[in-house]
């Protein structure tokens, strides 16, 4: 019961108070956000610490069903940005436990965004400039062995439970590893690297706090080789369709139709491998899409070098902002800052965003993993930079921080749909394209080999997962079921990438299941609301007032996006 000086409770106060719970008992949150910087905890990993997190996330649901049943009974209807944020916090909050009471973190182990991940990633995302900020940096790098004592505990109850991840997922995580701690270049530590540009005066207590985690480290890949991977023996890849669903809606924020999914899959895979073709045939005539992409790898325009890479790819994205700022979107101020730097070895394959605090004193940044290139052809990675950088990921990221006084801080924070954020992200690339920043026949090339990576994504993550057969009509080994083998063939057939980036793709969607289909799930919702919007206001429609509405509207769920976007 609320007394007269209380303010009576609504969904925007349960999910941000959500927020700041949340962040109490997870520093990854709270550093994300650019809150207590000071603190030198890392992640509870444990299934203690798993479970906390749980039963905040019930406590969250319980006081929105007590709120919604008080208002039901005043006869107050929720409406406007009350009713969307209880919706998504619903939503947000079912789906997670689903996912938590099935036992799924007992083997949430991959090559991308996995508990382990976490107690490297946060010191990327930690302050640098005092001592007082290093000094936290050390505590954290003392705490690492205590995570990761946490998160094998989680593991080896999970081998107990009989929940394992796949053998693949181990070797894969396990040869990251070996970048990290320097044992795969027979070099120095990722960690001791990181704490490297630390003033002298820090050093010795650092370099300390960066050998113990390695040692951490390693120890921890010995355990996953000498224990779980034996244990994890015969465990297999595909995950099955009750798995599969329960986390694709997670990724989704709705639990999308698989079989109608596919089937549109390849409808935009036989269009866009058209247009391929036909883009392929303005740069070498007669020859095949494979044959041409061939071509621009070895006389097409390349940068030689980790740093003019760099510097290249953030040239992009300021020409983006510089273009686009007052035509199709207003960026000013802290949004135009974005960053592009190379990402740590042992990182994923593809490239990647980290968003802003919530004060912007740490700007948003893209990442590009090397893979130990040094020449990196650009015709195929133009469209990507748009993607990451502006006017995608930090665009709508950035836009959301901004309107932190008129959102959900839950909204923009944690509960953040993937397929809403990577829709919106596959949608700048092709907004770039309208807009006549593709023109180039190479780059327009590579843009179109990023749609089809999407697209191949639809197909072979649910083909996998589901173990479907192909299509008679497909061009591609017709009715067989889909195994790794297969799948990474049909990316090597139709897709620009080198064996490391495949490898690594497919290991991707088998540890992560239901990720993947949101870039062109959200995409072609974008897409359908911006089509529905123009429809129904005609003459009167404008771009640029829709960007600004749609990308201060928070994030929404797939069941919700494409009508929420045809309202506006």
């Amino acid at each position: 019961m609320t007394t007269m000086s209380e303010k009576p409770s609504t969904p925007r106060r349960i999910a941000d108070d959500h927020v700041a719970q949340v962040a109490a008992l997870d520093p990854m949150i709270s550093t994300r956000l650019g809150v207590h910087p000071e603190d030198e905890r890392q992640p509870d990993l444990s299934p203690e610490g798993f479970e906390a997190l749980a039963e905040q996330a019930r406590r969250a649901l319980r006081a929105l069903d007590a709120t919604e049943r008080a208002a039901e009974k005043d006869g107050v209807v929720l409406e406007g940005a009350e009713r969307t944020c209880a919706r998504l916090l619903r939503e947000r909050l079912t789906a997670q436990l689903a996912l938590h009471e099935a036992g799924d973190h007992f083997r949430e182990l991959r090559n991308v965004s996995s508990p382990l991940h976490k107690v490297r990633s946060i010191f990327t995302l930690m302050p640098t400039g005092t001592d007082q900020d290093w000094a936290a940096v050390a505590g954290r790098l003392r705490n690492l062995p205590g995570a990761l004592d946490g998160y094998r505990a989680t593991l080896t109850e999970g081998i107990a439970r009989g929940l394992l991840c796949a053998p693949r997922q181990v070797l894969a995580v396990s040869g990251q590893l070996a970048a990290w701690t320097g044992q795969e270049s027979d070099g120095a530590s990722w960690f001791a690297g990181f704490v490297a540009a630390a003033p002298d005066r820090l050093r010795p207590e650092l370099d300390a706090a960066a050998d113990r985690a390695t040692s951490a480290v390693a120890g921890f890949r010995d355990w996953l080789l000498g224990t779980y991977l034996p244990a994890a023996d015969g465990t297999p890849d595909a995950v099955g369709r009750e798995r599969y669903l329960r986390s694709a809606r997670w990724s989704n924020g709705t639990g999308p139709d698989p079989a109608e999914a596919y089937a549109w899959a390849w409808e935009e895979f036989h269009r866009t491998a058209a247009e391929m073709l036909a883009e392929a045939g303005r740069i070498l005539p007669g020859a095949t899409v494979r044959e041409t992409m061939d071509h621009l790898n070895r006389y097409g325009h390349a940068i030689t070098g980790e740093e003019n890479i760099r510097g290249w790819l953030q040239d992009i994205i300021d020409e983006a902002i510089d273009a686009l700022d007052g035509t199709h979107f207003d960026i000013s101020g802290p949004l135009r800052r974005v960053e592009t730097r190379i990402a740590p070895p042992g990182s994923s394959g593809a490239p990647y965003y980290t968003g802003p605090s919530l004060d912007f004193s740490r700007p948003g940044r893209t990442y590009l993993p090397t893979l130990g290139q040094q020449t990196f052809p650009t015709w195929e990675i133009v469209s990507t930079w748009y993607h990451e950088g502006v006017p995608g990921h930090h665009l709508q990221t950035a836009h959301w921080t901004a309107a932190a006084d008129r959102l959900s801080r839950y909204q923009i924070t944690l509960g953040a749909v993937s397929a809403d954020k990577e829709g919106w992200a596959l949608y700048a690339e092709r907004l770039m394209d309208e807009l006549g920043f593709l023109t180039d026949p190479a780059r327009r090339l590579g843009y179109l080999d990023k749609q089809m990576l999407r697209i191949i994504r639809v197909i072979i993550d649910i083909g996998m997962h589901l173990e479907l057969t192909v299509p008679a009509d497909s061009g591609f080994h017709p009715g067989e079921r889909w195994t790794p083998d297969l799948a990474t063939a049909f990316m090597a057939d139709h897709h620009g990438s080198d064996t490391a980036r495949r490898t690594s793709e497919i290991d991707r969607y088998l540890g992560w299941p239901g990720q993947a289909i949101g870039y062109k799930l959200g995409e072609r919702a974008w897409l359908q609301g911006r089509d529905a919007a123009r429809r129904r206001l005609g003459s009167a429609f404008d771009l640029k007032t829709w960007h600004r509405n749609a990308l201060t509207q928070g994030s929404l769920g797939l069941a919700d996006l494409a009508d929420n976007l045809a309202s506006l």
